[in-house]
């Protein structure tokens, strides 16, 4: 990625996220919804937008609903960015995040296991 494109990303992932903070009139977007980055294709025509929905039960609905207003999302973001062409907006799902979760959890285990064990050889 080029540095104008990074750079376009990262004011398009903070005015995304401003627009979600005033809130979205569409009841399918509920939960925390979090952007959590923002990629720009080299031709500037898309921009891939990864968010993070809590809890995890609401993210597909959260995520259908983010796409029916994406152009809307769009329009308002395009007030917030001065760029001659705003990007077409795809949301997605961070899949990075749950994975990052999981791993958390399986080293929480084992620690867990560990601690149960050092305790029953004391014994």
């Amino acid at each position: 990625m080029s540095l104008r494109t990074e750079r376009l990303g990262a004011t398009i992932q903070r005015a995304v996220q401003q627009v979600l903070a005033r809130g979205l009139a569409d009841p399918r977007v509920r939960g925390l919804v979090t952007v959590t980055s923002v990629s720009v294709t080299p031709d500037l025509k898309r921009a891939d937008v990864l968010v993070s929905v809590m809890p995890a039960e609401d993210e597909a609905l959260t995520l259908h609903g983010l796409r029916a207003a994406s152009g809307y999302i769009r329009r308002e973001v395009g007030k917030l960015v001065r760029i001659k062409t705003m990007p077409h907006l795809e949301f997605a799902v961070d899949e990075g995040l749950k994975r990052q979760a999981g791993v958390l959890e399986a080293l929480r285990r084992v620690e867990a296991e560990r601690e149960q064990g050092g305790d029953e050889a004391r014994s």
